[in-house]
């Protein structure tokens, strides 16, 4: 019984001992410096599938790791949670009115005054001022990100879900795309045909592109492990990311209720996202 206590502990000592290594190497990943600001897009097949979370988990683990600044910026004027998600509760400019606005001589200071700052650090730049479906138009994404971009260290852009415009030229020029795919067999397959698009464009896209694996309910239809190596054969990094109450329960994500292994998984995810960026010229 003594030896079986003891071998438990070293088990134990081992783990933790592992972790911290994982979360000091992750840290070192994530706070590179960067010669130009990156882009990271997020996408889905379909809306409902965390697509939004997994945008807001990004940007609060850039916030936390990163001393630039960060911007979340939100392209999915279908659904526009991402300011819930994110804890802002009141926005005054949008992608359209600062589409507008922008010119080459404005200073970071100009600019994030047309921003709504996170509680946690960085900022956000919403699709809409809460109206559902304001139209967010290609022209706006290119305009609002090729200004933008030179601010801030890291934008994560939101898309709309694909094959929309804008979600198809995010992921065609980006600096690194996340892909999010619900552990179900539709999810899994549907994702499988986005990778294959993917591959057939130019850039080596298929690359810097990590699939976010999520699991909306404790109980999924596919084992994550299975799930996660068939996406793999198409190419690609793959994070899982298990089921956490906290994320289930909607509205403002607080990084302190989230499980341990919810921030260790959006912090590889990030890091993995931020290695592809890099390399992107």
């Amino acid at each position: 019984m003594v030896r079986r206590t003891s071998r438990s502990l070293r088990r134990l000592t081992a783990s933790a001992s592992q972790e911290v290594e994982e979360l000091t190497r992750l840290g070192r990943e994530l706070q590179q410096p960067v010669t130009t600001g990156r882009v990271i897009a997020v996408t889905s097949i379909r809306g409902g599938v965390g697509k939004t979370t997994t945008s807001a988990l990004l940007a609060r683990t850039f916030n936390h790791y990163r001393r630039d600044p960060v911007l979340a910026l939100e392209m999915d004027a279908a659904l526009g949670t991402l300011p819930v998600r994110l804890g802002v509760n009141s926005v005054r400019w949008s992608v359209a009115d600062l589409a507008q606005l922008l010119k080459p001589s404005m200073l970071l200071t100009d600019v994030t005054g047309y921003l709504a700052p996170v509680a946690d650090g960085g900022w956000l730049l919403p699709a809409s001022q809460g109206r559902i479906g304001a139209q967010v138009t290609l022209d706006m994404y290119r305009t609002v990100t090729l200004a933008l971009r030179r601010y801030f260290g890291v934008t994560v852009v939101d898309c709309e879900c694909l094959p929309g415009e804008v979600a198809r030229t995010a992921m065609a020029t980006a600096h690194a795309r996340v892909v999010v795919s619900p552990v179900t067999a539709e999810g899994v397959n549907g994702t499988r045909k986005v990778l294959d698009w993917l591959a057939g464009l130019p850039r080596g896209v298929l690359a810097t592109t990590v699939v976010a694996l999520t699991a909306n309910s404790p109980d999924t239809t596919l084992d994550m492990k299975t799930a996660a190596a068939h996406l793999r054969e198409a190419g690609v990094a793959v994070v899982p990311i298990a089921y956490d109450r906290h994320l289930g329960a909607g509205g403002t994500i607080d990084n302190t209720l989230l499980g341990d292994g919810t921030r260790r998984a959006a912090a590889r995810l990030a890091a993995e996202a931020l290695q592809f960026a890099v390399r992107t010229p």
